[in-house]
């Protein structure tokens, strides 16, 4: 963290289309809410080790705490590696209706039609062909899976039998090359994560974005295109100051977003993050199995 981190506790320790182009109703143009009075902002949360536990359960004491964030006025939103697919069902778990949504690393954003429904309101791709080649050779054992912008996977080798392999299509490798991609996802069985990182940090993959997850998961994604450009887009969207971005993370695919947040407003890392990650940021809350997400979002202006 920065020299100027705190805990959540309170101790020591560009240019795009206008809100109203994208269906936003604003709020006293980065003002107070309208139906609470409290000057509001831009919550901005990730999923898998933030909001939810490793073993798929998002408590009720963090939903509760996500649910009376937005109710207080401020927009609570969701910007995941996930896909569209997975990331929109888990707001009825949650109870929250945002404005938008930031899917696959801030490849793609969505916004909230009148019925509730999504639709791609920006997206960001890019042909993956050189990069699967060069990983491919320096990676025999690696399974790969390209998505598209409609969430739809194409996927070569051995996945683990999750949502994404339900849902994708098992093709041999070279149909993965020229699709256009939203993202890829890389995963190496035979290396742990660090291991996976200087691999990949050596093969100088700099044309295009990439991070490290957990078990030697890589997700890389169009040059320059992070949670962090999405979120940003978003904050013109919704015309908040940068002073009232609130983002939280755990993963470095978070990295980029909690640097974002912690600029001016507050970038919270989950307790259980690599030190990379907490570096990132400059709030540090508990970790995710003591509800690290719920005691951060309860500090939140009402």
């Amino acid at each position: 963290m920065t020299s100027h981190e705190r805990f959540v506790d309170g101790s020591g320790g560009a240019g795009g289309p206008t809100a109203a182009e994208h269906g936003a109703v604003r709020a006293g143009a980065g003002g107070a809410s309208a139906r609470t009075g409290t000057k509001r902002w831009l919550v901005a949360l990730d999923i898998d080790g933030t909001t939810m536990r490793e073993d798929g359960v998002i408590t009720d004491t963090v939903a509760a705490a996500v649910r009376d964030a937005e109710a207080a006025g401020h927009e609570v939103m969701l910007s995941t590696g996930r896909s569209e697919s997975m990331t929109v069902p888990l707001l009825d778990t949650l109870g929250i209706r945002p404005r938008f949504l930031v899917c696959a690393n801030g490849a793609l954003t969505l916004r909230r039609r009148e019925d509730g429904s999504y639709e791609h309101a920006h997206v960001e791709q890019f042909d993956p062909t050189e990069v699967l080649q060069t990983i491919h050779g320096a990676l025999s054992d690696a399974a790969f899976g390209v998505e598209d912008e409609d969430g739809h996977f194409l996927l070569s080798g051995n996945f683990p039998d999750d949502t994404m392999t339900v849902q994708g299509e098992h093709v041999p490798f070279e149909q993965l090359l020229g699709v256009q991609a939203t993202r890829v996802v890389v995963i190496s069985p035979g290396h742990d994560t660090e291991d996976f990182l200087q691999v990949v940090e050596r093969m100088g993959l700099h044309k295009v974005s990439y991070s490290v997850g957990w078990t030697s998961w890589l997700d890389i994604a169009p040059e320059g295109v992070t949670k962090a450009t999405a979120m940003e887009r978003v904050r013109e969207w919704l015309d908040i100051p940068r002073s009232r971005v609130f983002a939280a993370g755990d993963g470095r695919n978070d990295i980029d977003m909690l640097r974002w947040a912690s600029t001016s407003g507050r970038g919270v890392v989950m307790g259980q993050a690599p030190q990379d990650v907490v570096d990132a940021g400059n709030e540090l809350t508990g970790g995710v199995t003591d509800d690290g997400l719920a005691a951060a979002l309860d500090t939140l202006p009402r």
